[in-house]
């Protein structure tokens, strides 16, 4: 069964109102004990249950406890014992950001900064592509994602091994996807810069500021924004693929370079509490700890990011959260997902007060999703509309399914009957480079090509397609997956440049020879 694969949070603990800590294993509190004898005495009754006054009033008490419900599904690892439980941590993908945006939320609490602070005010290293936006983009730009920042900009990069400083360098190269806060393009980079810029208004580290601002002050033992300590943790998720139909634990995957968008690690009982700071509107256990002010900014739509892609209706983007409005009211919400392996999911309801988050260690699945719409249907109407997860499970197979990997596969999967023999193999080697992707270099090895990129020089064997075309395989999460590697020859039948497909989405993979 998927479930089994595909750990979600969940094992139920009480929480006396006045405590701050779970209390596990331990007789509920008097009104807590009422709540659940009414619950089981009136579930026998079904036309009472659905009643909209009965479960209004279910919420009304819900909301009154604190309750929590936590449980852990599946392996922590296909193939080893270990199973997950409410401690397991997790790696949250872009999950992060409206952790990320609750952090931003606490230094503009404190006065530092503010949401409209300029960047240029802030990083005067930091550049657009452009001189006006440079100059004019603040920290709700890009946490709105509205700078107008090639969307997929430095994921390559990160993915060819660069640093985070190299990568946030080299945006500047990149053309804008539309004009400056006139159209919505979601990147990782513009959010991790948005976040840098505060972090270094303060003089410290991100990750320094997300320990102090947000994690000690919740008790979130188990969370971090460094992939180090999620290493560390003894309790932990490995991320996984379908390989040949089989979940497997296949690589791994380090978000450093993009921690503010997609680098942080928790586990269920941390997140709870991070839940209730955002219900509470900056409060915790009672106590403000981010001005109201702060803080609701980050719930507010800010841009219209598109469709639902289940029910059609406009869907809004605030302050790194979705801002959504559906017939229980306004949801505060976000997606994560690591294509090596991991999907998350959160969404805060906060009229009700009411909240779920739902973790998974494999990619791709619409589960998280479908839990998640499942548990709204069941608390507001007492039983499921639709089948939720077979529904997200399609629109992600659509996406990254089987079905789809083939499609992007097939124009490579078979070699012509009949291929045009390349030049010598000397003709295509050398130096290539351009501003964004840096050097790349083309060796003769053992009688064939190899492509050698990033800065710690990473090998990839080409291979031979038909004539000035090779192909490569950049994906280690879909091995089977290649890309096309062309090269454009010069009178001297020698190459003059070389176009990396999967560097080309903004026009970057075009390099030229320079030696």
């Amino acid at each position: 069964m998927l479930l089994r694969r595909c750990p979600r949070l969940c094992q139920r603990y009480y929480r006396h109102p006045r405590s701050r800590r779970p209390v596990l294993h331990q007789r509920p509190p008097r009104r807590q004990r009422h709540l659940r004898l009414h619950w089981r005495r009136h579930r026998r009754h079904p036309r009472l249950h659905r009643h909209p006054r009965y479960r209004r009033r279910q919420l009304r008490q819900l909301r009154r406890l604190r309750w929590h419900r936590h449980r852990g599904f599946g392996l922590r690892e296909m193939g080893k014992p270990d199973t997950v439980d409410p401690d397991t941590v997790f790696q949250l993908a872009s999950f992060s950001k409206p952790i990320a945006s609750t952090i931003v939320a606490a230094v503009v609490s404190d006065g530092t900064v503010a949401w409209d602070s300029r960047i240029s005010d802030i990083d005067t290293t930091f550049q657009l592509h452009d001189a006006y936006p440079t100059a004019q983009v603040t920290i709700r730009d890009l946490f709105a994602h509205r700078s107008g920042l090639f969307g997929e900009g430095g994921n390559d990069l990160e993915g060819l091994g660069f640093d985070r400083d190299e990568i946030v360098h080299r945006l500047r190269y990149l053309r804008p996807a539309s004009s400056f806060r006139a159209g919505y393009a979601y990147s990782n980079f513009g959010v991790t810069e948005g976040a840098l810029a505060t972090a270094k208004a303060t003089g410290r580290s991100w990750e320094d500021i997300a320990d102090e601002k947000l994690y000690r002050p919740l008790g979130m033992r188990s969370t971090s924004s460094r992939y180090t300590d999620f290493l560390m943790r003894a309790n932990r998720a490995s991320l996984h693929v379908r390989l040949n139909g089989i979940w497997t634990a296949l690589v791994k995957r380090n978000p450093d370079a993009q921690s503010p968008a997609g680098g942080v690690s928790s586990n269920a009982r941390d997140l709870a509490e991070w839940m209730h700071l955002e219900l509470g509107n900056g409060k915790y256990a009672g106590k403000p700890l981010i001005k109201q002010a702060a803080i609701e900014e980050t719930h507010l739509p800010t841009i219209m990011r598109g469709r639902n892609p289940i029910t059609g209706d406009p869907a809004f983007y605030g302050l790194g959260w979705n801002v959504d409005y559906g017939e229980h009211g306004v949801v505060w919400g976000h997606a994560g997902a690591f294509s090596q392996g991991a999907r998350t999911v959160v969404n805060l309801i906060p009229s009700e007060q009411l909240g779920i988050v739902v973790v998974a260690n494999a990619f791709p699945i619409g589960v998280p999703e479908g839990i998640a719409d499942t548990f709204f249907d069941l608390v507001f109407a007492g039983k499921p509309s639709r089948e939720w997860v077979k529904a997200w499970n399609e629109i992600y197979d659509s996406h990254f399914g089987p079905a789809t990997i083939k499609a992007a596969i097939a124009p490579y999967a078979t070699p012509p009957a009949s291929p045009t023999p390349a030049m010598p193999l000397s003709a295509y080697a050398g130096t290539y480079a351009n501003d964004y992707v840096g050097d790349i270099r083309v060796v003769v090895a053992n009688g064939a090509l190899e492509l050698q990129v990033g800065p710690a020089g990473r090998t990839y064997p080409l291979k031979h397609f038909d004539r000035d075309l090779f192909v490569y395989a950049p994906f280690p999460e879909t091995p089977d997956w290649v890309v096309s590697v062309t090269f454009a020859m010069g009178a001297a039948q020698r190459a003059t440049q070389v176009t990396i497909e999967n560097l080309n989405d903004d026009g970057q993979g075009v390099l030229l020879r320079v030696e």
